[in-house]
């Protein structure tokens, strides 16, 4: 028994003992419901208590949370620092206004029990960022209050956070009395009408204007709007066209665009007809991974990949995100990159690319070293306000520049963006480390501070929640117009909840959530860091 006592009070045993606990019982799913990696806060309050109750004298050092906190903080910078200043740029004023709308009126909210009830601010915070399922919240709450009860409150909400969100979502059409189906059906016919369909056609050549002259002579894509994927001879030889292939009368083109640049290219080049090219077999369509760094930050335009390669990138897959490539999109380190091509050039864009999983891998630790630094530079200079002086703090500074230094991408040598499992190691190792020192020490004033607020608090943390979502659809049905499953898909990714968002998907076929919650997310994540960031200094 004392060898376990002794055990018990030795930090880097009750660190992973703590850990190990909390990951175990963060896989438990009860009805498809689980707390993942957030478990170990519970775990943790779980010992700080028992240390409480028996007096024992436990603390981890501070420095494996401030570790943990700059690494964690970091690695969720980098995450959301490619989509996070685009998305201002895009199609999604409306739904970033829907995330805001949730964060602030949650803060509000917040505030407001704060001070209409006397709820300690620090409790307060902790409350937010539990209610809104926001871990990078609750670092920051705690970097701004230097205050256990911000820990408190975060494990007081969190539960109902992640149900609330999930019950909320599947009880939505009824509350507001919206058919599913209906609004599926709108979604549809909205993504037609604004994205004509691309269609294939083929047409053999009768304009003797065109006879002899060259596609780049032609300028067909600037002319109606279309691209020719293939060419076949009178003889019936089918060559993969380039700007440099030459049409003649009786040749039959496969042209790809819209019914209106199909028409420009019937005007341009001659008839439509039913007859089929056949298949050659030498296409291959195949997924690469940027590992080469002398293609990161170069936009899609400036490799050339048609004219050099005949080759065409169709979607690029960033942080699990799927996007759509454009050619002003600029390659980060790490991206995925569906690739259609000819075989024969197989071999060289795989050495464009580099498309090596192990040089992406390995990970080194010199730009996310400095860049830490930088951040903590940053947070610590003072800016001066009138009577006082303003700082970002260790927390604001490391996520400034992890935000900007991943939408760089790259200076010179240096390549600052880390790739998709990295990241993820690098975050997960972080937030263990920050979330078991935090959770002991919350765990020893949970009884006092319990007792002196009173189960009133878990009330506090359900009004959080609940009175943001409503706030959130009445908005964005009744103001914006929005669809229903947009508005719900803006509505998870502004309360960061991952399981609302696998909630809402599970009603619908359309994918008008996901992407909602894609344009979102990283919006809604930065702006709870900040809300709690104020809420400290209140």
């Amino acid at each position: 028994m004392k060898f376990i006592q002794e055990l018990l009070t030795q930090d880097y045993f009750v660190l992973f003992l703590v850990i190990g606990l909390g990951i175990a019982i963060g896989k438990i799913k009860i009805k498809g419901i689980y707390f993942d990696l957030s478990a170990v806060i519970f775990v943790a309050i779980f010992f700080g208590y028992l240390y409480n109750l028996y007096g024992v004298k436990f603390s981890l050092s501070p420095i494996i949370q401030n570790i943990g906190l700059v690494l964690f903080i970091y690695t969720i910078g980098m995450q959301a620092g490619s989509t996070f200043f685009t998305s201002f740029r895009q199609e999604g004023s409306k739904l970033l206004m829907l995330a805001g709308v949730t964060v602030i009126t949650g803060g509000i909210v917040a505030i407001g029990i704060s001070y209409f009830y006397g709820v300690d601010m620090n409790m307060m915070i902790g409350i937010l960022t539990g209610a809104m399922t926001s871990t990078p919240g609750l670092a920051a709450a705690i970097q701004s209050s230097h205050s256990p009860l911000a820990s408190i409150g975060y494990g007081i909400a969190y539960p109902f956070g992640v149900l609330g969100v999930i019950l909320f979502v599947k009880l939505s059409p009824k509350l507001f009395r919206v058919s599913i189906e209906k609004e599926e059906k709108l979604f549809k016919e909205k993504i037609i009408a604004n994205t004509p369909s691309i269609l294939n056609r083929n047409f053999i050549i009768s304009n003797e204007n065109v006879h002899g002259k060259t596609i780049k002579e032609l300028n067909i894509r600037f002319m109606t709007k279309a691209n020719i994927s293939r060419v076949m001879k009178p003889n019936h030889e089918s060559v993969t066209p380039c700007s440099e292939t030459i049409l003649e009368t009786g040749d039959m083109i496969k042209a790809v665009g819209s019914e209106n640049a199909l028409k420009r290219v019937e005007v341009l080049l001659g008839h439509a007809t039913d007859k089929k090219i056949p298949r050659s077999g030498t296409y291959e369509i195949k997924w690469y991974v940027v590992s080469s760094k002398s293609l990161v930050n170069k936009s899609i335009s400036e490799l050339n990949l048609l004219e050099n390669y005949l080759a065409t990138i169709t979607r690029i897959r960033r942080s699990s995100i799927d996007l759509s490539p454009r050619p002003t999109t600029r390659l980060r380190y790490g991206d995925k990159v569906l690739v259609s091509c000819t075989k024969g050039n197989v071999a060289a864009i795989t050495n464009l690319f580099g498309d090596s999983l192990k040089r992406v891998g390995e990970t080194s630790f010199l730009p996310v070293a400095f860049g830490i630094v930088i951040g903590i530079i940053l947070g610590s200079i003072n800016i001066p306000l009138g009577n006082f002086n303003f700082n970002l703090g260790l927390t604001g500074g490391v996520l400034l520049t992890a935000l900007f230094l991943s939408w760089k991408g790259k200076t010179g040598p240096v390549i600052w963006n880390l790739s998709g499992p990295a990241n993820q190691v690098l975050r997960q190792f972080g937030l263990l480390l920050f979330l078991t020192p935090v959770g002991i020490k919350a765990g020893e004033s949970l009884v006092a501070a319990i007792h002196e607020h009173g189960a009133i608090l878990f009330v506090y943390g359900a009004l959080t929640t609940l009175i943001p979502m409503f706030m959130t659809v009445m908005i964005g049905k009744y103001l914006l117009k929005l669809n229903l499953l947009s508005i719900l898909g803006a509505l998870t990714g502004g309360m960061t909840s991952t399981p609302g968002l696998s909630a809402t998907d599970s009603m619908t076929e359309t994918n008008a959530p996901q992407i909602a919650y894609a344009t979102v997310y990283p919006f809604a994540l930065v702006l709870i860091i900040v809300i709690a960031e104020i809420m400290g200094v209140l």
